[in-house]
């Protein structure tokens, strides 16, 4: 039981509910057992003097009382054991979200969205049914089974119990090679199920992309092959479970078949009575649930051991990041020492030799060709990988701050700035969810969106829809901007963040930024040379190498990569402004 061991952490928590849900679970095996032992004295009276034996005896209120206690006894433990099992289903949920949020970046670009949803719903769910149903299925069927066969041999006759256990080590090795083949057929079919959840994913998020490309046969084509061999493996997991009850069928009508021969030959040596025949055929019955109980005991606890597997292999993983940091930050002066980077799964560097200090109130600009490393040196300022001691922030490396500590210097708009299906003040807000409508407006004035949010009919509080789908990208990157100056970070890094503005738009937010915070420290990435030209130094990096450095003016009077691309920058400016 793989299973239970994994999941005792949880059963150490909450012991006190597993025993009272097991001791419910043990009164109402008792109550059971007792009706057919009474049933049995009820035949034994009635043919041994039917005017003599009464109802005034109390069997039949008995029985009525036996009925009333079996239905509150079941309500009360499937309350208190199903509850056990769903707060496991929230906990594992709660334990998984924090594994995600604690991870770097190199966890997820090894793991897809739709294989992590997969495991924190489906996973989650089968091991929530075995810490609910498996433990009602193992303790029950264990201990009605344990309680009918005490009942059988010291009640009736254990030989005729001996007879009757014949076929079942038969079907106790059917559920055994039933059970491991069901294993492996549900572990692929979670596999699957988490491919098909990525492909439904992928497919949802670029529709638009889809149908713009014309691409809805193709992509219907390939959906459904992923789709046939998800359906194939859970079917092959239902043809595995449905072999359970052929099993237990079979095995309970051999063990019938044999009773009634034997209690035959015992009837018709006085050694046994016709109620006591009746009663154990009863009894038989009972066997029933437990052997359903075992089947699908096992069933749920192949099921649940393939999902536990899967969740431990991310909830066990490490943090790419390490966060063990203990020191307060105290300023925010940057400063990169030779910084040289290599992506795990590459062998050729991605930065090289990179020097750069940033004191407070200093703009630093970042231009260079695409593949250059720009985005590289944003990750690493965010530590969402480790390079040592080769950057540091007041004079310490970033691993010696904690990663909330850290992280909160900087206010980040990225390359595509993701925005929350919520309104447009929540987004704006989302680092400063206490921050009132005056701050939220200041920001976005800043962001030179206000205008274009006030032309909505609701302001504000105008849902963007998922991922900001409903407004521009010039809307999105200004919202974006908007949040990263509410959060009033001393290190502001616009990560190509004016791509999709003009050039008006661009000066409008640049000349905005340097009057609102000018003690505020920034790093502009940026194509668009224009968006540079202010900073107090500029670094062209190349194949993560810095090519170029020094003002804009020297840099544009130099015979470099940055002077030619300032030239056609300005002709394409001046064509358009003809156009």
């Amino acid at each position: 039981m793989t299973l239970f061991h994994h999941l005792r952490w949880f059963f150490r928590q909450h012991i006190g509910t597993y025993l009272l849900a097991l001791a419910m679970l043990l009164i109402v095996a008792l109550l059971n057992i007792s009706v057919p032992y009474l049933i049995g004295q009820v035949m034994d009276g009635l043919i041994e003097d039917p005017q003599a034996f009464g109802w005034d005896q109390g069997f039949l209120p008995m029985l009525l009382g036996i009925g009333v206690a079996l239905y509150l006894l079941r309500f009360g433990w499937r309350v208190v054991l199903f509850g056990a099992s769903y707060r496991l289903g929230g906990e594992l949920r709660l334990r998984f979200y924090r594994r995600l949020t604690g991870q770097g970046q190199a966890f997820f670009s090894s793991h897809s969205t739709g294989d992590l949803m997969a495991r924190a719903t489906n996973d989650v769910d089968a091991v929530e049914m075995a810490a609910g149903e498996g433990i009602l299925s193992g303790f029950d069927g264990l201990l009605t089974f344990a309680l009918i066969l005490l009942m059988m041999l010291t009640l009736i006759d254990w030989r005729l119990t001996l007879v009757a256990l014949l076929p079942f080590p038969f079907m106790g090795l059917a559920f055994y090679r039933i059970s491991r083949r069901l294993h492996r057929h549900f572990h692929q079919s979670l596999e699957r199920f988490s491919e098909l959840n990525e492909t439904t994913q992928q497919a949802i998020a670029g529709i638009r992309l889809v149908k713009a490309m014309g691409r809805e046969t193709v992509e219907s084509r390939q959906f459904d092959r992923i789709t046939d061999q998800a359906a194939d493996k859970t079917y092959q997991v239902a043809k595995s479970e449905a072999m359970y009850d052929p099993a237990i069928f079979i095995s309970l009508a051999l063990a019938t078949a044999l009773t009634l021969g034997f209690g035959t030959v015992l009837i018709q040596a006085g050694e046994l009575t016709i109620g006591q025949l009746t009663a154990f055929s009863l009894y038989l019955g009972q066997l029933i649930w437990p052997m359903f109980a075992f089947g699908w005991l096992l069933n749920i606890v192949e099921r649940g051991s393939a999902a536990i597997k899967r969740l431990n292999s991310l909830l066990e993983t490490p943090d790419s990041v390490a966060d063990q940091g203990t020191h307060t930050r105290q300023g925010s002066d940057l400063a990169l020492h030779n910084l040289s980077f290599t992506y795990p799964e590459d062998q050729q560097p991605a930065l090289s030799g990179l020097d750069l200090s940033l004191p407070e109130s200093k703009t630093i600009g970042i231009a260079g060709p695409t593949g250059a490393g720009k985005t590289t040196l944003v990750r690493l300022l965010l530590r969402q990988f480790d390079c040592g001691d080769a950057i540091t922030l007041q004079g310490r490396p970033l691993s010696d701050y904690p990663l909330s500590q850290l992280r909160s210097a900087y206010a980040l708009v990225p390359q595509d700035p993701f925005l929350f299906s919520t309104t447009i003040a929540e987004n704006i807000a989302l680092a400063e969810p206490e921050a009132d409508q005056s701050r939220i407006g200041q920001a976005a004035a800043l962001a030179a969106v206000e205008q274009d949010i006030l032309r909505f009919p609701e302001g504000y509080q105008t849902m963007v829809g998922e991922r900001g789908v409903t407004l521009s990208g010039g809307q999105r990157q200004r919202i974006a901007i908007a949040r990263a100056l509410l959060s009033e970070a001393p290190i502001l890094i616009l990560d190509d963040a004016l791509s999709a503005v003009d050039m008006e738009t661009e000066r409008q937010i640049l000349d905005a930024l340097a009057k609102h915070r000018p003690q505020q420290s920034r790093i502009i990435i940026s194509h668009r040379l224009s968006a540079l030209k202010d900073a107090d130094e500029i670094l062209v990096l190349n194949h993560g190498q810095i090519a170029e450095r020094g003002r804009h003016a020297d840099l544009v009077q130099s015979d470099g990569w940055y002077s030619r691309m300032w030239t056609y920058q300005q002709m394409e400016a001046e064509l358009k402004d003809v156009s």
